[in-house]
């Protein structure tokens, strides 16, 4: 086989495993369409859960997973940009730069029950927060710390040592060459990770089963120290512990469509943004 042939056969196959993971998507897709769309209604979205959530609506659990988002978002958002500025701008190629990259990379892979372990004993138990809604959200906020500091390294390792060399020329300090120059040429990368790390918060179940995710409620939270509901395990309960599973077989489909549709409305505000940024700066 000559090397025209070896490139054709290469190019194929890249072609068919990129159309098995498009396929894949769009049976799942609709398979969560078609399952869940004659349910959905505004009564399904705006009512409480009933006996025992065979029926109602699923209002307290949309709720519980928008404040989860939030709280992921001030948390992880900002530390995790903050710690690779300081890996890139201040810990390039120091030892404590190696170590602090070997563990991001570690952390990434841990699975998430073992971060719903650590989020029940630091805020549930030794913090005192008990299970509520911020020892869940700040246990989300760490499993997705990596991923973030992770793409934000990238994006801003991506940026060209000239423009840091322009700015500094011209009088500007460290900071400021970070803060205005460096950072946004960044963002549609960092925008990148922000997509990563909140739809992988937002489709997490095993660490709200430990830190205080509840079954079901009849009140929206009254605050961040609260129980909860939340829409990854509300599918859960409803396909492996409900009453009656064949009734709630549309709920199940439903909520899992809310909380797809829920994911790509923020990715879609964050692929907004990336290319807003990105047509702006671009180098």
């Amino acid at each position: 086989m000559n090397r025209r042939n070896k490139e054709v056969l290469l190019f194929s196959l890249f072609r068919g495993c990129a159309l098995l993971v498009v396929l894949a998507l769009v049976v799942l897709v609709g398979y969560i369409v078609t399952g869940g769309l004659d349910r959905l209604s505004l009564e399904f979205l705006t009512e409480m859960p009933r006996r025992a959530n065979t029926q109602g609506g699923i209002l307290p659990a949309i709720v519980g997973t928008f404040y989860l988002m939030l709280i992921v978002m001030a948390v992880s958002v900002p530390i995790g940009i903050l710690s690779a500025i300081y890996l890139v701008e201040y810990e390039k190629s120091s030892w404590r730069g190696r170590m602090f990259k070997l563990a991001v990379h570690n952390l990434a892979g841990v699975p998430s029950i073992v971060y719903g372990l650590l989020g029940l004993g630091i805020f549930v138990a030794f913090l005192g927060f008990g299970f509520s809604l911020i020892s869940a959200g700040l246990t989300l906020s760490i499993m997705t710390l990596p991923l973030m500091i992770a793409a934000s390294r990238e994006a801003i390792a991506a940026v060209p040592y000239s423009v840091r060399e322009a700015s500094l020329a011209l009088g500007a300090s460290k900071w400021q060459t970070i803060w205005h120059h460096v950072l946004p040429y960044a963002l549609p990368g960092i925008f990148t990770g922000f997509i990563l790390s909140v739809s992988r918060a937002a489709g997490e179940t095993a660490p709200l089963m430990l830190t205080g995710v509840a079954m079901s409620l009849q009140r929206l939270p009254d605050g961040f120290f609260d129980s909860f509901m939340a829409l990854p395990y509300h599918v859960f309960y409803m396909a492996t512990q409900s009453s009656d599973l064949i009734a709630t077989r549309p709920l199940q489909y439903a909520a899992a469509l809310v909380l797809l549709l829920m994911v790509l409305g923020m990715n879609l505000v964050a692929i907004v943004m990336r290319k807003r940024y990105r047509d702006k700066y671009k180098w």
